[in-house]
């Protein structure tokens, strides 16, 4: 039960995080969830919750979405989250710790290299990152720092930027989901879970919608490196431990 109550306090929180940032959620919670419940299990858990997060940020920002963007972005981006989740499964649980670990980390200096060059992408250019960060969600699960500067460049920011990242990433997680179904991944015990910790998630989304137009840059650039840096470490941890 304690580790239950620990897991939703951290659902919270994260929930709030990523309502600000536009993402986080992942990133916080998942080397939560795999010391309470191992990799194998702590990725589909996180991915019906990551669901149910983007799900209650598309709510709040309902009326800002970008369709056209999302439709880029996330028609070549569904497939290719199954994709990944099937390469997923297939993995030793030392393997997914490590590698998430190590992308967690690597995506650091990637985000800053893209936002110093101040890049500019069109609509067929976020179609094929759509494809690639779909692929990479379906096996390492949280992509968001990579989607954050995707939308950006693109022209999106704010409320715009939120809903529409948030919308796009239902999509893939929504597939994610299925194949773990189809492939047996998800167990009704693996369900509830997620479906619990997805409700700490969206109510942290919603109470978030007051902070987003308060935050400066730097904040949350720091804030979002301070997450990565904090998940990875712990996350290679566990895969030498």
């Amino acid at each position: 039960m304690t580790a239950y109550l620990f897991v939703l306090l951290v659902g919270l929180v994260a929930g709030v995080v990523s309502g600000v940032i536009g993402t986080g959620s992942s990133i916080m919670l998942l080397p939560v969830l795999v010391f309470s419940f191992g990799p194998k299990q702590a990725v589909p858990i996180m991915a019906i919750a990551a669901v149910m997060a983007n799900l209650a940020r598309v709510a709040a920002w309902w009326r800002e979405v970008d369709w056209r963007a999302f439709a880029a972005y996330a028609l070549p981006g569904a497939p290719a989250a199954a994709l990944g989740a099937r390469t997923l499964l297939i993995l030793p649980p030392r393997v997914i710790d490590a590698a998430l670990g190590l992308f967690f980390l690597m995506m650091i200096p990637g985000r800053r290299w893209l936002v110093r060059r101040n890049f500019t992408i069109r609509l067929w250019q976020l179609a094929i990152i759509g494809a690639l960060i779909g692929y990479l969600t379906g096996v390492v699960l949280s992509t968001g720092p990579l989607s954050v500067p995707a939308f950006t460049a693109y022209g999106l920011s704010m409320g715009a930027f939120l809903s529409t990242e948030a919308a796009s990433s239902l999509a893939l997680y929504v597939a994610k989901v299925a194949t773990f179904r189809e492939l047996g991944a998800l167990p009704m015990a693996t369900i509830l879970e997620g479906l619990l910790v997805g409700s700490s998630l969206m109510i942290g989304a919603f109470v978030a919608k007051r902070f987003v137009l308060k935050m400066s840059p730097a904040l949350f650039q720091h804030l979002l490196d301070g997450l990565m840096i904090c998940s990875g470490l712990s996350l290679l941890w566990a895969a030498i431990a």
